[in-house]
């Protein structure tokens, strides 16, 4: 049973590119891994109509932070960001139905704190603008995969573009 994430990288992806644990691209990750048994396709197809209509989300870098069990992961948090926090949110309602524990981490109410963990081949500053505008599909093969993690589907902003959430005229539009 795959366990797949949901990200917005930095830089586009490719679909079918492969990439090993750490040198994962910058990216951020707008829904946490979960497992499901729908078909890659289908996690794609649900997506594209979750976020239909949603535009490239811009985004600014803040402060860094330490994140995981032992506080060890230096990460940029993202300033609060109503557009990316609805990409989110629209994401656990859309993909739960497809998980294989309704209940999974992924799927939790806890909050939401956009970040992009800081890689040796990379990083964000505090100040930098980021335009998110891919969603990627990625199959989080074991660490020990030879075959690294894979990107299964990828969605281009123009496939989900939406005015944005803070206007006026996209309030009165839902």
């Amino acid at each position: 049973m795959p366990r797949l994430v949901v990200v917005m990288p930095l830089t586009p992806l490719q679909t079918g590119a492969s990439f090993f644990v750490d040198q994962w691209p910058l990216h951020v990750t707008v829904l946490a891994p979960f497992e499901t048994d729908a078909a890659p396709a289908e996690i794609a197809r649900v997506t594209a109509t979750a976020l239909g209509g949603f535009a490239a989300v811009t985004v600014v870098a803040g402060q860094d932070e330490l994140f995981g069990r032992r506080h060890d992961i230096p990460v940029t948090l993202l300033d609060q960001s109503p557009a990316l926090t609805l990409v989110h949110d629209q994401l656990i309602l859309a993909l739960r139905p497809l998980a294989t524990a309704w209940n999974a981490p992924a799927f939790s109410a806890r909050e939401f704190r956009a970040h992009v963990t800081v890689k040796l081949q990379g990083r964000v500053h505090a100040g930098d603008v980021l335009s998110l505008a891919q969603i990627a599909l990625v199959d989080m093969a074991p660490r020990a995969a030879p075959s690294g993690r894979t990107v299964l589907a990828t969605l281009e902003a123009a496939d989900f573009c939406m005015p944005d959430p803070n206007s006026s005229a996209s309030r009165h539009s839902r």
